[in-house]
């Protein structure tokens, strides 16, 4: 592992990207970053803002939002080299093959780029993420009568982006997180063998 390791997660909302990432983080001694936190700034250095959605809907904001979720995905990278980055389900799902393009170049040096779901049974799948969204979010991703769920679920681009894929369901977070860091080979150090989550 060296200082410029990254680990990219990526998958619907609700798939325990957040949650896997910080734990990976935290037991391989790296930092880890959740672009929803941290891409507003990256939107507004090409003009576009999340207050759009309150403004011209849910659906039709997801699609003007792309090119700025494609630039947020790329400054990202390059400014948090060294970490575990969580993608939020949009910042891989595009309808304009351009911007997946952009995200597919700015991907293509990383070695592990993992695709997180709950099942690869569909109805399963999307029952767990649409009970955890509906407990955690207060949304069933359901806007105007578009499934935006589904459409993460079932996005190609998105698939195409992964290098591998972690199926969590009948884990526990900390049973996930060494399963997935013994798949990718990655030496833990010392300090994360110490951290309470003991090497597998």
């Amino acid at each position: 592992m060296t200082s410029s390791t990254q680990i990219v997660l990526v998958g619907p909302a609700a798939t325990g990207k957040t949650t896997l990432g910080a734990l990976v983080a935290a037991r391989l001694g790296l930092a880890f970053v959740d672009i929803d936190e941290i891409g507003d700034d990256y939107y507004a250095e090409v003009g576009w803002s999340i207050d759009r959605i309150a403004v011209i809907g849910r659906v039709a904001a997801e699609r003007e939002w792309e090119p700025a979720r494609a630039h947020a995905v790329v400054r990202t990278l390059e400014d948090h080299r060294g970490s575990v980055i969580a993608l939020g389900a949009g910042h891989t799902s595009y309808t304009d093959a351009t911007h997946l393009g952009t995200v597919r170049t700015a991907l293509a040096p990383v070695r592990d780029v993992i695709l997180v779901l709950p099942s690869l049974d569909r109805d399963r799948a999307l029952d767990e993420l649409r009970s955890r969204s509906v407990a955690t979010k207060g949304t069933d991703w359901v806007s105007d009568g578009h499934d935006f769920l589904a459409e993460w679920f079932d996005d190609l681009g998105t698939r195409s982006l992964a290098s591998t894929t972690h199926l969590t369901a009948g884990a526990t977070p900390e049973e996930s997180v060494r399963l997935l860091v013994a798949a990718l080979g990655i030496p833990v150090p010392s300090q994360g063998r110490a951290s309470g989550l003991a090497a597998g």
